[in-house]
């Protein structure tokens, strides 16, 4: 199906075609300036090549309106796996603006025109889902994480509506069971929620301006959401945890989506939401509390 699921009538039209022709010209201007820097850096092995993508995604999120909230801090320990819910394809450069991570992406990704280079220079990780290669794609994914990499995982496995979070897939969780020899890895949950339009609420009828899924076509969604005005963008980091707190991928799996799903919903709602901690937060070492800050914008 092409068009906006849910979207009716004149609403179709909102936005202004010269602001869309003029954020998209500096954002392919601007990846054009960047994309060679990050090829030569990868070329010779330069550390910065990790951190010149949340640079990138920053100004990106500045060309195409995004006004990015955090709450709280991601961890600066390593290795570590964000789990953050999926909405859509500008998860990405949302999430990008603020961690400095490669993407655990689906493997048909790989061969996306323009989009699938992107993923590429920034080191990304792709899996294929099938459950008879799951365990090839939990050692490529643990051997990243072996070597101190933070990676992002949408253990969702496709993208929602945005207005809930879908059930997380378990099974790449278990690429966060420590291996022998290798360092613990710690698991922090993000959730994310496209929340204001210039100022104004989203509500049920414009999310999906924002979220891009089911068999909505890519082109003309894109076309459509970078046309609108500012668009504020939560992302809250949670508490931070181990595979060694739960005992198995599923626990983890099941701390993780509520602790994103609460997040979710404070975010749209405006209510503060009962989530589980840790079992050993008290023991291990502290954690930055939530605080909101303004980053990207």
């Amino acid at each position: 199906m092409s068009g906006y699921r849910g979207i009716r009538g004149p609403h179709k039209q909102m936005g202004s075609s010269s602001l869309r022709l003029a954020r998209l010209a500096f954002y392919l201007a601007w990846t054009a300036s960047l994309l060679p820097v990050q090829v030569v850096g990868l070329v010779l092995g330069c550390r910065w090549t990790s951190t010149l993508p949340v640079f990138y995604h920053r100004c990106c999120c500045r060309i195409l309106g995004f006004q990015i909230r955090v709450i709280g801090s991601p961890t600066a320990r390593r290795p570590v796996l964000f789990a953050s819910n999926h909405v859509s394809y500008t998860d990405i450069t949302v999430l990008g603006s603020v961690i400095p991570a490669s993407f655990i992406a689906k493997a048909e990704v790989a061969n996306w025109p323009f989009f699938g280079w992107l993923a590429k220079l920034q080191r990304s990780v792709f899996v294929d889902r099938q459950v008879r290669t799951a365990a090839k794609q939990r050692d490529a994914i643990g051997d990243r994480l072996a070597a101190g990499d933070a990676l992002i995982l949408f253990p969702e496995g496709t993208s929602g509506d945005g207005n809930r979070v879908l059930p997380f897939k378990s099974a790449l969780f278990a690429a966060a069971q420590k291996g022998h020899g290798s360092p613990p890895v710690i698991v922090q949950p993000v959730s994310l929620a496209y929340t204001r339009l210039d100022g104004i609420p989203i509500g049920r009828l414009y999310r999906p301006f924002f979220a891009w899924y089911g068999d909505t076509d890519l082109a003309p969604h894109l076309w459509s959401m970078i046309g609108l005005g500012t668009v504020e963008v939560v992302v809250q980091f949670h508490s931070p945890t181990s595979f060694s707190d739960w005992g198995t991928r599923k626990s983890l799996a099941a701390y993780c989506h509520a602790r994103v799903s609460g997040g979710v919903a404070a975010a749209l709602f405006g209510r503060p939401q009962p989530m589980p901690e840790p079992p050993k937060a008290a023991a291990r070492d502290p954690f930055p509390p939530p605080i909101p800050r303004p980053v990207a914008g």
